[in-house]
């Protein structure tokens, strides 16, 4: 009896197991590095969350929250150890329509049935779908966010203001210029110089930890006059309340919902997914899609019932999770429960801690998630692949990273189609009985239908005509229409065509559109023949 998908999906799902690999200990040693790699993406999470939060025009908790819940669930639960999730901009700049037009409140129901879309892709096993995503299109998805993380830190260069007027960040408007433009840049750049030199030093702490740390000392010890966490909004706060989204359960409701559900869903998933490839390859780690989607979207479910803004992984915060030496489940789990710690005990603290640190952080983020051996290779690929690459990349900067896959895996898919297009080609040779063979080579699909066609000389072709599909395969209806067309041909000049090697896949193909009228049981490796009669459009097998 078969089983139901969400009783096949429960077996496979990987329970959280917080070793670095099966059989190996958890040491002393792997625990700090986790714990402080932890640590570090926590402070980093603080601005983050506050901004986006301010994108989507909601209270920074809404923000910090989120951050903290989906975080902590997906480290628990996710389908990739060392991965990070919280609230983000792509999200956010969906929300801020809806929250604008309808409240907070729809928000958290929205967050709500976008996590249930979620979970019932990772049920469905949908997440292996994103192995359709070619590699440029994953080059120009890395220098596309490298290039958004880039920007999304200028905003800290302005004067601080009321954010919750302006929506961007720490800055009320105005350029930082002079005096306190040149200390930002100085405290940014030491920032990154502390950053690439720690190593080289120590691995006791990680670096961007030590950057931070660093910098902050001296701010406050000098009481040097820069822009501050606490500049962006007060981070104070208690634990996240249970609260039902206060919105009326009518169909109304739902149509409302609906359609910025689903858009969230598709962005939170997609980049979830890229980013657990890309943290995959950075780990050595394999599979876990199905199993990320089930944790993402079980916690936006739990997050939009605790007054979150809902959230998905962060590219940014993954990398500086990774390169600092997070590797097990500890590290996402302390990241949220630092940030929680932050929001109850110590925001007077972390309000302190100066933003060029974070943006020193951010930008060496930047350099390590830049794609740079693309820019070498731009030249050497082939150009559909270089396009490809420039193309998400721009479309990524300049719309979202949604479209900008959507579009990278079509534009990909069309080219591989007109390429295989290209490919439809026959050689010919006459039997000694007099007769012309077609020996078909390349897939016969809607691409190549039209080519399929040209191939033959209908008027200098003897009375019986072979076309000899060993070579190729039929793809689709549009390759059935093709030989149909062709088969019309031959009848209307009074001459017989006959199609061998048609493999199982293609006679139950032409059997289901209506095209074969018997069962064969040849075995395609060894031949089929088979007559084609135009009269009673029935392909007889032989």
């Amino acid at each position: 009896m078969s089983r139901s998908p969400l009783a096949a999906f429960t077996d496979r799902i990987t329970l959280p197991d917080l070793r670095l690999s099966p059989g190996e200990p958890m040491t002393p040693s792997r625990i700090r590095i986790e714990l402080l790699s932890g640590l570090t993406v926590a402070l980093a999470l603080v601005p983050e969350a506050v901004a986006f939060a301010f994108v989507a025009g909601v209270h920074p908790l809404v923000g910090l929250y989120a951050a903290f819940m989906v975080g902590l669930i997906t480290a628990v639960f996710g389908g990739r150890p060392g991965m990070i999730s919280g609230a983000t901009g792509a999200l956010a700049v969906v929300m801020v329509a809806l929250v604008a037009e309808h409240g907070v409140e729809y928000l958290f129901a929205t967050v709500v049935l976008m996590g249930i879309l979620q979970v019932f892709a990772g049920v469905m096993r949908w997440g292996k779908f994103i192995r359709l995503v070619p590699h440029p299109v994953m080059l120009g998805f890395v220098n596309g966010l490298a290039i958004v993380i880039f920007l999304a830190q200028l905003t800290q260069f302005k004067v601080p203001g009321t954010v919750e007027n302006t929506g961007h960040g720490a800055g009320g408007g105005a350029w930082l210029s002079g005096g306190p433009l040149a200390l930002m840049l100085a405290l940014v750049a030491a920032t990154m110089a502390i950053i690439w030199v720690m190593p080289r030093i120590t691995k006791v702490i990680p670096a961007p930890l030590a950057g931070i740390g660093i910098i902050a000392a001296i701010v406050i010890a000098f009481g040097l006059d820069v822009p501050r966490v606490g500049d962006m909004a007060s981070i104070e706060g208690g634990l996240p309340p249970f609260h039902i989204p206060m919105v009326p359960l009518t169909w109304e409701t739902f149509e409302i919902i609906l359609p910025y559900a689903v858009i969230l869903a598709a962005i939170g998933l997609i980049e979830s997914l890229l980013t657990l490839n890309l943290v995959g390859e950075m780990t050595n780690q394999r599979g876990g899609a199905s199993q990320e989607c089930v944790a993402q979207g079980a916690a936006n479910i739990v997050t939009g019932f605790f007054g979150g803004m809902g959230g998905c992984a962060m590219i940014g915060q993954s990398m500086i999770n990774v390169k600092s030496g997070g590797r097990t489940r500890i590290a996402g789990i302390a990241a949220a429960l630092f940030l929680l710690a932050f929001i109850l005990f110590a925001s007077p603290l972390i309000e302190q801690i100066p933003l060029a640190a974070l943006v020193g952080v951010m930008f060496m983020v930047v350099i390590g998630t830049f794609a740079w051996n693309s820019l070498r290779i731009l030249a050497r690929v082939p150009l559909t692949d270089a396009v490809v690459i420039v193309l998400v990349t721009g479309v990524t900067v300049y719309a979202d990273l949604a479209v900008a896959v959507v579009v990278g895996v079509i534009v990909s898919a069309l080219a591989y189609a007109w390429n295989n297009a290209r490919r439809i080609h026959a050689k010919t040779y006459a039997t000694p009985e007099g007769a012309k063979v077609y020996q078909v080579q390349g897939p016969l699909f809607f691409g190549s239908s039209d080519g399929f066609v040209e191939l033959f000389d209908v008027k200098t072709d003897p009375g019986l005509v072979i076309v000899d599909f060993a070579d190729s395969r039929v793809v689709d209806q549009s390759a059935l229409q093709a030989i149909e067309a062709v088969a019309i041909k031959y009848e209307a000049a009074g001459k017989k065509i006959q199609l061998r090697h048609l493999s199982r896949d293609c006679h139950r193909l032409l059997k289901k559109a209506g095209h074969l009228m018997v069962d064969s049981a040849d075995d395609p490796d060894y031949g089929l023949a088979v007559d084609y009669d135009v009269r009673t459009g029935i392909l007889g097998g032989h």
